[in-house]
């Protein structure tokens, strides 16, 4: 069940990155339209993604993705600068997602040889 959670995982992360480009195109009010439409199926896929995987592993993936994507996309869509402190800082934000990974998978590792116990 897990596997079909990333699943889910991925397709918000797809559709977080399609609002914030839209966000950044918009011109006409009913441009908003279809990013609002793509916000509810956004948050929809993050609900279901939820209800297999740990809630703060997936938004924690969910923020950075946006983060690391939206800033991405400013530079190379949009005519943003780089500069080493912001690649540091995006490469910080990818490693600290990567660790809480690692540390639910830790956790639920010692939860599995205590029986569950408290």
């Amino acid at each position: 069940m897990a596997g079909k959670g990333w699943l889910y995982v991925a397709l918000t992360c797809v559709f977080e990155l399609l609002w914030v480009y839209g966000f950044n195109v918009a011109s006409q009010w009913w441009h908003w339209l279809p990013i609002l439409l793509v916000i509810v199926v956004d948050f929809h896929w993050l609900a279901r993604a939820c209800e297999s995987l740990p809630t703060g592993t997936v938004y924690a993936v969910f923020a950075a993705v946006g983060t690391v994507g939206a800033a991405l996309m400013d530079i190379f869509l949009f005519g943003g600068s780089f500069s080493v402190a912001k690649g540091g800082f995006m490469a910080l934000l990818v490693a600290g997602v990567i660790a809480l990974k690692l540390a639910d998978g830790k956790d639920a590792a010692q939860a599995g040889t205590t029986g569950g116990e408290a």
